[in-house]
């Protein structure tokens, strides 16, 4: 296993456990768990680039700060389908970005794939459709913003992909919450609500996990071709579906069983596929 496919797997479940902090934060509103979320990674991020001498600025400033709009967009629309829907549905809609990613990276990344790919893609993606089903609980418009938050997830992730040669990994992570924490500053001014209790426990967890998802992401998609190590967020519905089951009390009919087996399907084949070494007549062609 390469260590881009490691570093993503490890990401994975992190931002796996901050979906969960946000379920558990539901009555606060969206603006603020990011505004919160970004205040944490912002220290985090500094308290590291400083004393190492790193210009938090970077270098390639053109995609570092696209990367922030696009990621704080794609962040506020899944915070909000997060809370206004079960926690599987949520999740499943949002990790239709490996697909984004992929497509987007072929224009902007000139990246190729084999024709066999876009059939693992494909029963991923079916995976996924099957766990989301016929859901009554999902309002169109709910699920549109789902949508548009996997479609501006993929542009982030490109943006990571152009910057790979010329910035550092904390560099990438830091424009998120430069970016975000004024914009939702002045939200969260106009809609306030106190943190009581163990709101503060969740948020600083919130903040821990993301730190940790967004450091080994831009890791991965830095050490990895995108269409590869995106394609591994898929795991994250085998989590969201965990999670609902042993804390929500969600349960599941046998098509979600058969859309774990085709995700879990879906990304196996591909990561195979990737990591299948060439033979040498074939690097000659």
């Amino acid at each position: 296993m390469s260590r881009g496919i490691g570093f993503m797997l490890i990401s994975t479940a992190a931002f796996s456990l901050m979906q969960l902090c946000v379920k558990f934060l539901t009555h606060l509103p969206t603006h603020e768990l990011i505004l919160f979320r970004s205040a944490i990674s912002l220290v985090l991020s500094l308290g590291y680039l400083i004393p190492k001498g790193i210009n938090p600025l970077g270098n390639n400033r053109k995609f570092l700060l696209l990367r922030g709009i696009f990621g704080v967009t794609a962040l506020s629309l899944f915070f909000i389908t997060l809370q206004k829907l079960p926690l599987a549905s949520a999740v499943t809609v949002q990790y239709l970005s490996p697909v984004f990613t992929a497509i987007i990276a072929i224009f902007l990344l000139g990246e190729r794939m084999k024709k066999i790919q876009w059939l693992f893609f494909g029963l991923a993606f079916l995976g996924v459709a099957l766990l989301k089903g016929f859901d009554e609980r999902i309002p169109l418009l709910y699920l549109g913003l789902g949508l548009l938050s996997a479609f501006f997830a993929g542009a982030a992730y490109n943006c990571i992909r152009m910057v790979k040669d010329t910035d550092h990994p904390l560099v990438v992570v830091f424009y998120f919450p430069m970016v975000a924490t004024p914009i939702m500053l002045v939200l969260s001014y106009f809609e306030w609500i106190t943190p009581v209790g163990w709101d503060w426990a969740w948020i600083l967890l919130l903040g821990v996990f993301t730190q940790i998802g967004q450091v080994f992401m831009t890791k991965a998609l830095q050490a990895e071709k995108a269409n590869l190590v995106a394609s591994l967020k898929y795991l994250g519905s085998v989590y969201a579906l965990g999670f609902g089951y042993f804390i929500f009390g969600e349960t599941y009919d046998w098509i979600s069983i058969v859309g774990i087996l085709l995700i879990l399907s879906g990304v196996v084949l591909n990561v195979l596929v990737k990591e299948k070494p060439h033979s040498p007549k074939a690097n000659e062609t």
